[in-house]
């Protein structure tokens, strides 16, 4: 299948961002070769700044096989932001879609049309408190079953040094510089057509969070840790000893009262 035209909206964009980001971040890309000529297919991206999708954009655009990102299917339709939006072909997303499998149906045709979907599969900025990857969510996982298409994993570091995540202002100096290695696609062939039940999808989106970590490691020249941050198990360990000290509190209150009371009648 041919490739889609970058288009002018796409050129646009390239034209006003790239110049400030070769002045600010340095270069190290790398895995060029890993992404497809020809063909629709999925990048699996970490994600450690909100500098980085322009980052990466830049890198994947001098492939010549632009990104299509996803967003909210809101953005679409507010003024100049959604002409942009749809001008340079991104991905919306309906989250109010009852149904998994539609709320990436736009996603789904433009891989099957020869694009290239990008996803960031952690869905928002690492929590990671040294800047690894998190456990993943199952849309990426979802497109390549039902699509078959090829998925690569793409690790990056640097521009979180430029701008670190939940940073309001950017570290300019020194000039910080931008690591990014495209590994080869994930084998996900042993999930192919099967029941996309909710177990598997968490087992080939943690084989996706897994290549992407391995080339993460190699980028930072050492290990990750053995099991990835969890967003969702962090916030139930948070809200049981929030529960736990909450039901201190109230034990020691009523021996405080209890204490008080004996106190009192002693006294009559």
């Amino acid at each position: 299948m041919p490739r889609r035209r970058i288009g002018f909206w796409y050129r646009f964009a390239a034209v006003l961002c790239k110049p400030p980001l070769v002045v600010l971040i340095k270069r190290d890309w790398r895995g060029m070769e890993n992404i497809p000529a020809e063909g629709g297919f999925i990048t699996a991206v970490n994600h450690n700044s909100h500098v980085d999708p322009f980052a990466y954009a830049h890198y994947q655009y001098n492939t010549g096989r632009v990104p299509r990102f996803l967003a909210k299917a809101g953005l679409f339709r507010k003024g100049f932001v959604g002409a942009a939006m749809r001008g340079t072909g991104q991905i919306p997303v309906y989250r109010e879609s009852t149904d998994a499998l539609s709320a990436f149906r736009a996603a789904i045709d433009a891989v099957e049309r020869g694009e290239c979907v990008a996803f960031y599969p952690e869905g928002t900025l690492t929590r990671d408190p040294d800047g690894w990857p998190m456990t993943g969510k199952t849309g990426a996982a979802r497109v390549a079953l039902q699509t078959k298409c090829p998925v690569i994993p793409v690790a990056q570091w640097g521009a979180n040094e430029l701008l670190p995540p939940y940073a309001k202002k950017p570290n300019l100096l020194p000039r910080k510089t931008h690591h990014v290695l495209a590994g080869p696609p994930v084998d996900l062939s042993r999930f192919y057509d099967k029941e996309m039940s909710p177990d598997l999808l968490k087992e080939a989106t943690e084989v996706i969070m897994a290549a992407i970590t391995a080339q993460l490691e190699e980028l930072r020249g050492e290990k990750a840790p053995v099991t990835p941050y969890d967003p969702r198990q962090v916030r139930i360990e948070q809200r049981r000893r929030t529960r736990a000290q909450e039901q201190a509190q109230e034990r020691a209150q009523a021996q405080q009262q209890a204490q008080a009371q004996q106190e009192e009648g002693q006294s009559t």
